[in-house]
């Protein structure tokens, strides 16, 4: 092995002990997938003594996150690697909360109006948003993939946080959209 990887490796070690990461994963979300996710983290959990109610929040977060990479990670290729349904998931947690991120590929041309929808979510107040979910669940423009937005509202609506992203360029279509909630410990 070529030290540069072991290096590598354990630098990567102490950042994800210094980040408190508890969960990291790179490549296709399956329903297999996601079923250990939760059992990794419930185990995690666990073994903290962790609230159900703060469980149940996380384990929600986690499973929206899932399948938004399964349903909406856009396909490209990059060199020899072909992208598609494919995305990075990590689950943190600090004293005061646990933290679920995730990053997958998306066309450029969707960039502002999942912009736009995300900021008119973390605009509304709690009333305003049961009202665009009830909304969205009734009329809302469905995407050809199944989305209306509602697990992003539903993501803020169960955390009661707004929700963080970025997009990152990657090539000249296409960006990395990251998506980071946050769900406190202590409700």
């Amino acid at each position: 092995m070529e030290s540069g990887f072991l290096e590598f490796v354990y630098d990567f070690y102490k950042s994800m002990k210094a980040h408190e990461i508890k969960l990291v994963y790179e490549g296709r979300v399956t329903h297999q997938i996601t079923k250990a996710f939760i059992a990794l983290t419930e185990a995690q959990m666990s073994e903290n003594e962790e609230a159900a109610s703060v469980q149940r929040k996380v384990f929600h977060v986690m499973v929206e996150c899932l399948q938004n990479i399964s349903r909406h990670a856009d396909e490209y290729e990059s060199g020899e690697s072909l992208y598609a349904g494919k995305g990075i998931f990590m689950v943190s947690q600090t004293d005061e909360t646990w933290c679920v991120t995730t990053g997958n590929a998306i066309f450029n041309e969707k960039v502002k109006d999942l912009r736009e929808m995300i900021e008119q979510i973390n605009e509304l107040n709690e009333e305003d948003l049961k009202d665009l979910y009830v909304k969205q669940m009734r009329v809302g423009r469905l995407s050809a993939k199944g989305g209306a937005g509602l697990g992003f509202i539903d993501i803020r609506r169960k955390t009661k946080r707004k929700l963080e992203y970025h997009f990152l360029p990657i090539t000249d279509s296409v960006s990395f959209f990251l998506l980071t909630t946050f769900i406190p410990r202590i409700l």
